[in-house]
């Protein structure tokens, strides 16, 4: 594989039931038969407001892009909630605009979590984990996979995953409550677990979380940092979604009885007191839905973006018409001793703020090996890319 501007790029995007791996692997583009591969239409780039010396642009059409997962020869993973099929593109002449897409498998339920690891990828259904070994040897012709577990609660509701390996070596996997608001008996849910990468020794590595799409590692403590979607059905403008830091094994973050670090849940609050539970180490904006979030590793962008926390705000869905949705968009927190200490926009305008309607949600980010960010986008079904012109 080549690295930087002619590295290989792979998108995979996954469907719904695991029965038909051997799928065509024939150049198509049949999620979008009218798009081309890397076309703008139905996009309003000029409407994205970015810090100055920034710039966006199409990395590449995907039907629900989400999750991404990047390996070290570059090669970029993308895992899908609302399809049906695996697809490969690939970037084959360096110019930073996919130009192959190959039909690798389908039939997985919901597989919006996938994760890379010695030569294999992982991928997550909503109860299943399967693995694909040899994968970039192999995308014209894609093994059988293997499962490695398969005893996560069926539950739709909240039941898609983000999954990513850590850097103990394990697999982390999140659980989400199978709920708006709700209380169980059972410690799986509303819970981030991990487990060796065969599947075995499975453990609940974090409570309280209740539905967290999106973590990432401190760069030097190690430490993982989480954001977790807050509750509806309480007002426009409360709770606040959270980032999360867990600085050990067993901390409970507060679901179902605290939100927010102050807000008692009006249902279960009464159980117990906030100051029972792990604060958030940012709250967030009400209802923005915040998913993936990544530590600024670029040494292309200029250094005051160092170690900065990005984050994928897929945007409201619970707010009333007449105050505006929140959310759609690229926002940044910066952090000092494990605190957040700024909460700002990076990149806006994925809505359309005059109609309060959005043209894209950003759901996940992960930095290239050239230092530029990649974003998937699951409403047009984009993967942009922010490059910084120095």
């Amino acid at each position: 594989m080549i690295m930087n501007r002619g590295f290989f790029l792979v998108l995979l995007i996954f469907g719904i039931s695991c029965s038909s791996n051997n799928a065509n692997t024939s150049v198509e583009s049949e999620d979008n038969p009218d798009i081309d591969l890397t076309s703008a239409e139905g996009l309003d780039l000029n409407a994205i407001v970015l810090p100055d010396g920034f710039e966006i642009d199409v990395f590449a059409r995907v039907n629900n892009a989400r999750s991404l997962a990047l390996t070290p020869n570059g090669t970029l993973f993308v895992g899908n909630r609302g399809g049906d099929k695996v697809y490969a593109i690939r970037d084959t002449d360096g110019d930073w605009k996919a130009d192959e897409k190959y039909v690798i498998a389908s039939g997985l339920r919901m597989p919006n979590g996938i994760a890379y690891k010695d030569g294999s990828l992982y991928v997550a259904e909503v109860s299943k984990l399967w693995r694909f070994d040899n994968i970039e040897e192999n995308l014209d012709n894609p093994p059988e996979p293997v499962n490695i577990y398969d005893d996560y609660p069926t539950d739709g509701h909240h039941g898609w995953k983000y999954i990513a390996f850590g850097p103990d070596g394990k697999l982390y996997v999140p659980v989400g409550a199978p709920c708006n608001i709700c209380e169980s008996k059972n410690e799986m849910y509303a819970s981030i677990t991990r487990m060796n990468p065969d599947g075995s020794g499975r453990e609940v590595y974090a409570h309280g979380v209740r539905n967290t799409v999106g973590f990432t590692w401190h760069p030097d403590t190690n430490e993982m940092w989480f954001t977790d979607n807050g509750r509806d059905w309480l007002g426009n403008d409360e709770p606040p979604c959270e980032l999360n830091r867990v600085s050990e094994a067993g901390q409970h973050f507060g679901y179902p009885y605290c939100h927010g670090g102050y807000f008692k849940d009006p249902e279960f609050g009464h159980k117990r007191p906030c100051d029972d539970f792990v604060k958030p180490a940012q709250n967030l904006g009400p209802h923005v839905a915040p998913l993936g979030l990544k530590f600024c590793t670029s040494d292309a962008f200029p250094a005051e973006y160092k170690n900065k926390i990005f984050i994928a705000e897929h945007g409201s869905w619970n707010r009333d018409a007449d105050v505006g949705h929140t959310g759609h968009k690229i926002t940044l927190v910066s952090e000092e001793n494990g605190e957040g200490v700024a909460y700002e926009d990076f990149a806006t305008g994925f809505l359309n703020k005059e109609t309060n309607t959005a043209w894209a949600r950003p759901v996940d980010l992960i930095f290239a090996p050239d230092g530029s960010m990649l974003v998937s986008d699951d409403l047009a079904g984009t993967i942009f890319r922010i490059s910084y012109n120095n």
